[in-house]
């Protein structure tokens, strides 16, 4: 069950703080806990958000509170979500003046079972490496998809999101079907407390809408084509498709869209994929 930390009507002003008990909380492995420590990497954080004063921005494991604070500063409201129980008695003590104001709002829960209720929001993030895929599903593919989504997740999957090898894969279809990603910012190891074992980096996802689908059904359609096309490394992708359509189709769009017969997977783009829904 969610938990929502008591609020009161009203804002003010952040005060400059310096909270002491930061220092002696210890991150839970178990959980994924890696505190950002890097101020440019938060500041890029914000200005890839485009973080203004009308902005409803929800965050996910806002641990002790580094960006928690930054948007503070910038948003109208934060909706920070916290599975950990001990964190949550740990923000509620740093954050007391802006829970009661109604300006910071602490959800204790896990954020795959979380829904979003404001109309129009932002998603800005340090999220635990285990449930980035997660995390990017149920967001991106959600009714009330926000407008604009920051994280900062593992290097090596930032580059797989954004092709940087040039080679596509399930996960970089998945996000470019719904927005533009962005690859913003190396972070390394060395600013997290404790240091993960690999470097991070900021991606931005923008634009993020559904205008590639018409309904529902060939939503589904569409993830369903793009993981057959996948599904076997060494063959070309007109093979692969057999699983999802029927060979004659298959040639006819390969024909109809000038497709290489041998191309695989890896070798196409959205536009391509989309023209299989056709």
């Amino acid at each position: 069950m969610i938990h929502k930390a008591k609020k009161s009507l009203g804002l003010q002003k952040l005060p400059s703080r310096s909270f002491s008990p930061e220092t002696s909380f210890k991150a839970k492995k178990s959980l994924g806990q890696n505190f950002l420590k890097s101020k440019p990497a938060l500041n890029m954080m914000i200005s890839a958000g485009e973080v203004g004063e009308a902005d409803t921005i929800v965050e996910i494991g806002p641990g002790k509170g580094a960006l928690t604070e930054k948007l503070l500063e910038k948003a109208n409201k934060v909706i920070a979500i916290e599975k950990d129980r001990d964190l949550i008695d740990f923000l509620k003590e740093k954050f007391g003046p802006e829970i009661e104001s109604g300006k910071l709002e602490l959800v204790q829960g896990d954020c795959l079972e979380y829904t979003p209720s404001a109309e129009k929001y932002k998603l800005i993030a340090n999220i635990p490496y285990n449930i980035t895929g997660a995390i990017l599903k149920k967001f991106l593919s959600s009714i009330n998809q926000p407008e604009r989504m920051v994280l900062l997740i593992q290097k090596e999957v930032t580059e797989r999101i954004v092709a940087r090898d040039a080679k596509e894969s399930i996960l970089s279809i998945s996000v470019k079907a719904y927005g533009t990603p962005k690859y913003m910012m190396k972070v390394e190891k060395r600013f997290f407390s404790p240091a993960p074992k690999v470097d991070s980096a900021i991606i931005s996802i923008t634009g993020i809408s559904k205008k590639n689908f018409k309904d529902q059904e060939q939503e589904n359609r569409f993830f369903e084509i793009v993981k057959a096309g996948f599904a076997h490394k060494r063959k070309v992708l007109k093979k692969n498709l057999e699983d999802a359509m029927p060979k004659e189709k298959i040639s006819e769009l390969f024909k109809f869209y000038n497709i290489n017969e041998k191309v695989r997977a890896e070798d196409i783009n959205l536009s391509n994929w989309l023209d299989f829904l056709k």
